[in-house]
Parts: structure tokens; sequence; C-alpha cells
């Protein structure tokens, strides 16, 4: 599956971008200043994905890479700074 593809069923299944996600992780503080927070782990995050919005494997990995900044462009992001 293309990563559209799961950004897409993603987006119909929770009505939510990922912008959208990027926010909810930002109030959990996954996120800060725009950046992964380096003491949190993937598993965490995916978990949390998984739990709460009941997420796959995969589209919870899908979001996380958006969150690292790999395919923001696709997925309707802009790019993070380094």
């Amino acid at each position: 599956m293309l990563f559209q593809a799961y950004i897409d069923n993603i987006k119909s299944k929770t009505g939510k971008t990922p912008a959208d996600f990027k926010k909810m992780a930002e109030r959990k503080e996954f996120i800060i200043d725009g950046k992964l927070n380096p003491k949190t782990k993937a598993t965490e995050i995916t978990n949390w994905l998984k739990a709460e919005l009941e997420l796959g494997h995969g589209h919870a990995m899908a979001i996380y890479a958006t969150f690292k900044g790999k395919t923001l462009l696709l997925a309707g992001l802009p790019p993070t700074q380094s």
C-alpha cells in the first residue's frame, strides 16, 4: 500500500489529518517545539494511536512517520526544519 493510501484510509476512519494527529501529539508532549520528544519511544506513540484511535500497527507507523518528517509533503504538512 502506498503511503498516501495509508493517510487516506486513516482520515476516512478517524476524520483526522496528519496535522490533527500532530496537534494531539503536541498536547501529549510527544512533540515539543515541532520535533519529536527525544525521551519518547516510537512504541509509546504507536501504542497511543492504537489504543485511543483504534489504528492498526501499519497505520500508526504511518502517522509516526509524519511526526519524524519523512513524508510530510505527501501528508500535506510543511517540512520541519532541522
